[in-house]
């Protein structure tokens, strides 16, 4: 079981609710990841007018916990405004905390980041804040309050997987107590896998999903490739060598002369 801020769930993937081809295969795609946990996007779908609504009356039928995220947010300010919105909408202190600094790349802004987080720590929200894989700002956003960190492998969206495996091990090595999930830049199922082997927590996905051309296929690829990958993890996997060793015994081999 995943434990995150008191709650637990059995279900070590995350998914991301935004651009789906249709509702029902956002529904689908749901139901094929045994997903405990969605993102939601509070300015994205209240832009929609009426059809945000929909949208709303579909995520809450889905029976699964709503993640609220300050997508498209580009301040602190900006971001814990949306937060305060979001808890009065879903009626839940549970927040994915993005502050944007660069437009092209999505980084998030550390500063800006750590400085949300800490004003939303003091008003009772439960943070998951979007961060880079730099250990220093994850020490400010534990010291704001945070109790999971979610670092990235890549830009969003890119579906490059992990582009810097050492920055991640050292990550996980460094903060052996905290839940970590891995948001943003996964691709592939094997991305996932590799990630939960490096001892992730869990995975958040949703381009890599809503992009494929079978999103409810995709979803479920990703929760047998995450299920593999923390069960390799606890399995203890062999470490790479730098020369062949034989896996067929040699003592006792006859000898020919």
């Amino acid at each position: 079981m995943l434990e995150l801020y008191g709650a637990s769930v059995k279900s070590r993937l995350l998914l991301g609710t935004a651009r789906y081809p249709s509702p029902s295969v956002l529904a689908e795609a749901v139901r094929r990841s045994k997903t405990e946990i969605v993102t939601v996007s509070l300015r994205r779908e209240t832009a929609g007018g009426k059809a945000g609504g929909a949208f709303f009356d579909l995520i809450a039928g889905l029976g699964v916990q709503v993640l609220p995220n300050t997508a498209g947010c580009h301040s602190a300010k900006e971001a814990v405004l949306t937060a305060r919105m979001a808890r009065e909408i879903f009626r839940t202190d549970w927040i994915k905390l993005e502050v944007i600094g660069h437009h092209d790349t999505l980084q998030p802004d550390v500063f800006g980041l750590v400085e949300a987080a800490r004003i939303l720590g003091e008003e009772g929200f439960k943070v998951f804040p979007y961060t880079t894989d730099d250990l220093v700002v994850a020490e400010r956003l534990l010291e704001a309050g945070c109790r999971v960190l979610m670092p990235w492998c890549a830009p969003i969206g890119s579906a490059m997987g992990p582009v810097n495996p050492m920055a991640l091990r050292a990550f996980r090595a460094h903060f052996p107590d905290v839940p970590l999930i891995v948001d943003a830049g996964i691709g592939r199922p094997s991305h996932a896998c590799a990630v939960m082997e490096y001892g992730y927590d869990a995975v958040l996905l949703n381009t890599a999903v809503a992009g494929a051309g079978d999103p409810a296929a995709m979803a479920e690829a990703f929760s047998h490739a995450i299920e593999a990958g923390r069960l390799a993890r606890n399995a203890v996997p062999l470490e790479p060598r730098d020369m062949a060793v034989p896996s067929t015994p040699v003592i006792g081999k006859a000898v020919f002369a």
